[in-house]
């Protein structure tokens, strides 16, 4: 997770996200401390459920207002594999930290890294696990289609980290497509949370049904208002004593008590309070790159 000093919502990002919000109220000082003591708050309570957290501090020296999204530009896969993505605004491409990377090749075993940031130069985008949501068990990668998701740049991730891609159009309520599958989207081991409702082809979205049934996940349905409450933005993470489903709290104050009851039959539900940072437009899944490197030690 990366602590921001110079949190901002992001001017670049604001034309295809529509999850973003201002507060013209609060001055932009206030909004990034409130921002950075969310972050210290939501590894202490990650860490309090046993969870292992590495914290990065970004001071804001590289013009970076969105580097608390850090899934977004780097991945790590079992085997001891590491992706680094190209991505869509230029000042989100300052995010790149080698520090990362190197702490994670010390702490882990790391085999590989490719790196396809090049593709930027092409224009090819991909945002990591904000363009795909990965279901590491079945190797899919569940991707809604966006000029943060280009199908020659997952074409070429899909064939190096053996994923099938499963391509699918969504739609928010202007009709524009939705900036990164992660907010509609989240796949856990036994159930799965998705927004169906924005899938503008229904067959389409039909066959994502059954194929995340034929993996064994018990599918939940999300509606479009608790897409937008950032409901689909969660993500599995394995605690001391069990896995954990980490969301916002205004996202765990959006789901019904039966949505509740049958995710935590396999997955305690640990809500974090982030509101300041979900005016950038992502939430708790985005904030979290997860790790599945196995550990040196």
């Amino acid at each position: 997770m990366v602590r921001p000093h110079a949190f901002t919502p992001n001017p670049e990002t604001a034309a295809d996200n529509s999850f973003q919000s201002s507060s013209p109220d609060i001055a932009a000082h206030t909004v990034s401390e409130i921002a950075r003591d969310e972050v210290t708050q939501a590894v202490g309570r990650l860490e309090a459920e046993g969870v292992r957290v590495h914290v990065f501090d970004d001071f804001g020296d590289n013009d970076t207002p969105d580097s608390v999204f850090p899934n977004n530009w780097f991945s790590t896969h079992p085997g001891g594999h590491i992706a680094i993505y190209s991505m869509y605004s230029p000042n989100r491409r300052r995010e790149r930290r080698t520090d990362v990377i190197e702490m994670l090749k010390q702490e882990y075993r790391v085999q590989d890294v490719i790196d396809y940031s090049g593709l930027e130069q092409d224009e090819l985008f991909l945002e990591g696990t904000g363009a795909m949501v990965f279901d590491h068990m079945s190797r899919v990668a569940y991707t809604a289609r966006s000029n943060r998701a280009d199908p020659i740049a997952l074409e070429r991730f899909s064939t190096h980290f053996n994923f099938e891609p499963m391509v699918f159009d969504t739609a928010d309520e202007k009709g524009a497509p939705i900036y990164h599958t992660n907010v509609l989207m989240c796949v856990a081991t036994e159930f799965a949370l998705v927004g169906f409702g924005t899938f503008t082809n229904k067959a389409r979205a039909e066959e994502v049904r059954m194929r995340l049934v034929e993996s064994g996940r018990e599918v939940i349905d999300l509606s479009n208002k608790q897409i937008a409450e950032f409901a689909g933005n969660a993500i599995e993470l394995s605690g001391r004593d069990g896995r954990i489903l980490a969301l916002s709290r205004r996202a765990f104050n959006s789901l019904t008590q039966d949505q509740r009851a049958r995710i935590e039959r396999t997955a305690r539900l640990v809500p974090l309070d982030v509101p300041t940072i979900e005016m950038a437009g992502g939430s708790v899944r985005c904030m979290i790159a997860g790790i599945h490197l196995s550990p040196r030690t």
